[in-house]
C-alpha cells in the first residue's frame, strides 16, 4: 500500500485503538464505561495538536450510532447550530455536534449552545488546544465534563511506527526512529506526516532525510504539559523569587514556543501589582507600559521590551500586602454578616462627618461599624515611605 494520507488511514476507529490517553480510553476508566453503557455528557477535550480529540469525537458518535456533526469554530455561524437542533427537534436520536477550536467561539456563540444543552438537545463536543477554564464560559463549562489530553509518550508513538509498518513497507534506522519520535512533540499526526513524506523519498528512512525534511524539532508551542501555563507559572515565580536569570530563560522558552508578546505582558502587568505592589510602585506603570508597547509592536522587537520589564520586575522589593489585604476583605465580605455603614459616612454628607482637610489632613472619627485590619505593611521598599507617612499624618 501506498504511503499517502497516512494520518487517515491510521486514525483509530475504536478506544481499543487509541494511542495514548489512558486516563480516558481504557476499559475502567468512567468515560470508557459511560460510553458502554449507551450515553455520554456534554464533553469539552483539551490538549496539545494530534493527540486524538476529534478521533475520540468520531469514535464517540460511531459507537452511539448518532447523526454526526462537525464544525470549525473558526467558521460556523449561530445559524449553523439552530438549523441543526430545529432538523433533530423531533428525532429519537439526538445529533452530536462536534466542534472543533471551541476556544474560538464568540460570547454570543457559546450562549447560544446553552438552551439546548441545558435541554439535552444534541450532545455537544468541543475541542481545544487551549485550557477551558481560562477561554470558556462558566455557563459552558458547568454543562460540560472536561477531559484533558496529554501529549503522546515515546512508547505511544511507537506504537503509531508500528501500525503503520503493518500497512506500508518500510525500513527505518534506530537513529532515525528516534529523531523521528523526539521531533514529533508528542503529535503522533505530526510524527506520520514527516514520515509519509520520508517513506516517498525513500522506503527506508534515514535520519538524514528526515533531518532534511524537519530541520528543527517540533515545539511544543503554547499547549503541551510544560509549557503555556506551567511556563508562566515558572517564569512568574522566579520574578517573584528575583532569579532574572531563571526568569529571563523561561521568557526565551516563551518566546521560542510562540507564546504571543501579549499574553506575557498581561502575565506582568498582573505580577507587578501582585507580587511588587507599593513596595515599589513604578513597576504597574512600567508593566502597563511593556504591555501597551508590545501590542503596537509586536515581535521579534517586543522581546526587547518584555526583557527590559523583567529584569526590573525581578530586582524590584517585593510585596503582596495589597494582593493578601483585598483576599481577606474579599472573604469577610463573603463569609460575615454585612456591616452598617455609620451614620457620618453616608451621602449626602451630615453635619456630624468630620471633613479631614479641616483638621491637617486627619482626624479620629469611626470609618466602620467594628474595627477590622485586613491590610499590613510589609515596610519593604516604598511601603516603608508610606507607613512613616501616614504614621505622621495620625499624629
Amino acid at each position: 500500500m501506498k504511503a499517502d494520507n497516512l494520518a487517515l488511514k491510521l486514525r483509530p476507529t475504536t478506544l481499543s485503538e487509541m494511542a495514548g490517553q489512558k486516563h480516558i480510553c481504557s476499559e475502567d476508566s468512567p468515560f470508557f464505561k459511560l460510553l458502554k453503557s449507551g450515553t455520554i455528557p456534554h464533553c469539552i477535550f483539551f490538549g496539545p495538536a494530534g493527540v486524538g480529540k476529534t478521533t475520540l469525537a468520531r469514535i464517540v458518535s460511531k459507537e452511539l450510532e448518532l447523526p454526526f456533526y462537525e464544525l470549525d469554530a473558526t467558521s460556523v455561524k449561530v445559524d449553523a447550530f439552530r438549523k441543526i437542533f430545529a432538523d433533530h427537534r423531533h428525532s429519537l436520536a439526538k445529533p452530536l455536534i462536534f466542534i472543533d477550536e471551541v476556544h474560538r467561539l464568540s460570547k454570543t456563540q457559546q450562549e447560544v449552545l446553552l438552551l439546548p444543552m441545558e435541554n439535552k438537545e444534541a450532545i455537544i463536543i468541543g475541542a481545544s488546544t487551549e485550557n477551558p477554564y481560562f477561554t470558556l464560559s462558566s455557563g459552558i463549562r458547568s454543562r460540560s465534563m472536561l477531559f484533558e489530553f496529554f501529549s503522546l509518550h515515546v512508547e505511544d508513538l511507537e506504537e503509531v511506527i508500528q501500525r503503520a509498518k503493518e500497512i506500508v513497507e518500510f525500513t527505518i534506522d534506530d537513529d532515525a526512529k528516534d529523531y523521528l519520535i523526539s521531533s514529533s512533540a508528542g503529535d503522533s499526526r505530526s510524527l506520520l506526516n514527516l514520515l509519509e513524506f520520508a517513506i516517498k523519498v525513500d522506503t527506508h528512512v534515514t535520519y538524514e532525510n528526515l533531518k532534511a525534511l524537519r530541520p528543527n524539532a517540533l515545539k511544543d508551542g503554547v499547549s503541551s504539559d510544560d509549557t503555556h501555563y506551567n511556563l508562566i507559572s515558572a517564569m512568574i515565580k522566579s520574578v517573584r523569587g528575583s532569579d532574572v536569570d531563571a526568569a529571563m530563560y523561561y521568557l526565551a522558552r516563551l518566546i521560542d514556543g510562540g507564546e504571543s508578546a501579549d499574553f506575557i505582558a498581561r502575565r506582568l502587568v498582573i505580577l507587578a501589582s501582585e507580587d511588587i505592589g507599593n513596595a515599589n510602585p513604578n513597576a504597574l506603570n512600567l508593566a502597563n507600559s511593556c504591555l501597551q508597547s508590545v501590542s503596537k509592536i509586536g515581535f521579534p522587537e517586543s522581546r526587547i521590551i518584555l526583557a527590559q520589564t523583567l529584569v526590573y520586575l525581578s530586582c524590584s522589593p517585593k510585596s503582596n500586602s495589597c494582593y493578601k489585604a483585598i483576599n481577606e476583605a474579599l472573604a469577610y465580605v463573603k463569609n460575615e454578616k454585612a456591616l452598617k455603614i455609620p451614620p457620618q459616612l453616608k451621602s449626602p454628607s451630615p453635619k456630624n462627618y468630620k471633613y479631614p482637610h479641616d483638621f491637617g489632613g486627619w482626624v479620629e472619627q469611626d470609618y466602620l461599624e467594628k474595627n477590622i485590619v485586613f491590610y499590613e505593611n510589609s515596610t519593604m521598599g516604598f511601603e516603608k515611605t508610606l507607613e512613616e507617612w501616614l504614621q505622621k499624618i495620625k499624629n
